[in-house]
């Protein structure tokens, strides 16, 4: 059952000159209550990252959470901005928009660190991995904030031994026409790099399903048009059944959204069958897909 919830508590997070032309960094900017936030942003170099196309969601702590963690650790993290600092503001952001139309009782999503965040709602009201979530569903023109009492701390990474997603598409005996075109693509590099990503593998089967024209006129724009294809079929973070919901939506790596229908029969990403789940790699993860996804 989705969680309902009284607008008038957006109320209570009044924000000076917003309007709908904000994103989610504008917001945090625009707050009287997320001063360290918005410093920590720019000093980790990911506002440019967050005020791009998204959506994303993102849980924001106030200046009160940040104190509590103290001094001494903050500077700590400001003295590596693009490491520590960042990795936990990753924590704190999602691709693809978490609001109180989907989030309920015990739904995982996953952060752009990789890690997952975990819901828990009840009468006193909803959590995620443990901070209380004060504001909810804060529209942004590129996502959603919701505003949160305490600081998101990642787990220790999880160590993988599959190579990264391009090592599993490269050494894979039905997914040879994909890594062709991934490399002509110019996109293995960007594939291999530390991520995380998703992506949605379609079969050689599925591919060669495709109609010759439109294979033909995908692969005379290597650049253009096959690359805009491929990268619908990839997102930022990892989206895996740890954190895969029906109903969830989440952007890709081209601009436009995938959605998740799960049911007794199994589960579809628009509408296209998922054969084969969580692949780990040290960089993402790949599900195995029986159809070409079209943006």
């Amino acid at each position: 059952m989705r969680i309902l919830f009284n607008l008038l508590a957006v109320t209570l997070f009044i924000l000076p000159q917003l309007s709908n032309a904000q994103s989610i960094v504008d917001i945090v900017v625009n707050s009287p209550d997320h001063n360290t936030l918005e410093a920590a942003v720019i000093a980790a170099e990911l506002a440019d990252d967050l005020s791009g196309e998204g959506p994303f969601t993102l849980f924001a702590p106030t200046d009160a959470a940040f104190d509590a963690v103290g001094a001494e650790t903050i500077n700590a993290l400001l003295a590596d901005p693009t490491g520590d600092l960042a990795n936990i503001l990753l924590l704190h952001a999602t691709s693809g928009v978490a609001s109180t139309d989907n989030i309920s009782d015990g739904t995982v999503v996953g952060s752009l660190l990789g890690q997952n965040l975990a819901f828990v709602a009840n009468g006193s009201g909803v959590t995620v991995n443990g901070a209380n979530i004060s504001v909810f569903d804060i529209q942004g023109t590129n996502g959603v904030v919701h505003v949160i009492d305490a600081v998101l701390l990642p787990a220790p990474i999880e160590t993988r031994v599959m190579g990264t997603i391009m090592d599993v598409v490269s050494t894979s005996p039905v997914h040879t026409t994909l890594n062709s075109l991934i490399n002509s693509a110019g996109l293995a590099d960007d594939l291999s790099s530390a991520g995380p990503f998703t992506l949605f593998a379609p079969t050689d089967a599925a591919i060669a399903a495709l109609p010759a024209d439109v294979v033909a006129s995908l692969t005379a724009d290597p650049t253009g048009a096959l690359a805009q294809v491929l990268l619908f079929h990839a997102t930022s973070g990892v989206a895996s059944t740890d954190n895969i919901f029906d109903g969830l939506s989440v952007g890709t790596l081209q601009g436009s959204n995938l959605t998740f229908a799960a049911s007794a029969s199994g589960v579809t990403v628009n509408g296209i069958n998922i054969s084969t789940f969580d692949i780990k790699t040290n960089n993402g993860v790949v599900h195995v897909i029986d159809a070409v996804l079209v943006p």
